[in-house]
């Protein structure tokens, strides 16, 4: 619990989603702990991980290589139904704002994930510390550590 009465939302960056789907033993076994309720991605992370797969099908250059970037496709469309998804929303782009004129020296889709994050207040999953510590009052937690 945080707070009284509140509930801890984790908030997965797009790095430690795909180490969840990768089947990363830290990071699954940290998640099993959690009501799947109290977990959730950004839609930055969705974009991310769609662009990626979208790629990976624009460049495939064998019937092999498009055949498994479309079943990449598939199952990261599968993944991302799966879990809680966080819009970006009014707030969100509030606490965007700031963060830029802040001049937090991070990437924009970062610093995205970080205010959807602050905007729900909640805790950031993430092996990137060296970027997300930046963000003042982000609370971060990375599970690849045991």
């Amino acid at each position: 619990m945080l707070g009284k009465n509140k509930v801890n939302l984790w908030i997965l960056d797009t790095d430690c989603l795909s180490l969840l789907q990768r089947g990363n033993p830290n990071v699954m076994q940290r998640f099993r702990t959690i009501n799947p309720q109290q977990v959730a991605i950004t839609i930055i992370t969705a974009e991310e991980q769609l662009r990626g797969r979208l790629e990976f099908i624009r460049r495939a250059s064998s019937a092999n290589e498009l055949t498994l970037a479309y079943i990449k496709l598939r199952d990261t469309l599968k993944d991302l139904r799966s879990l809680n998804l966080l819009d970006f929303t009014q707030d969100a782009c509030k606490f965007y704002e700031d963060l830029r004129q802040q001049k937090i020296r991070i990437g924009t889709r970062d610093l995205r994930i970080a205010a959807t994050a602050l905007s729900v207040d909640g805790v950031m999953v993430t092996r990137n510390n060296k970027d997300f510590s930046q963000v003042p009052n982000l609370k971060i937690e990375d599970w690849t550590i045991n």
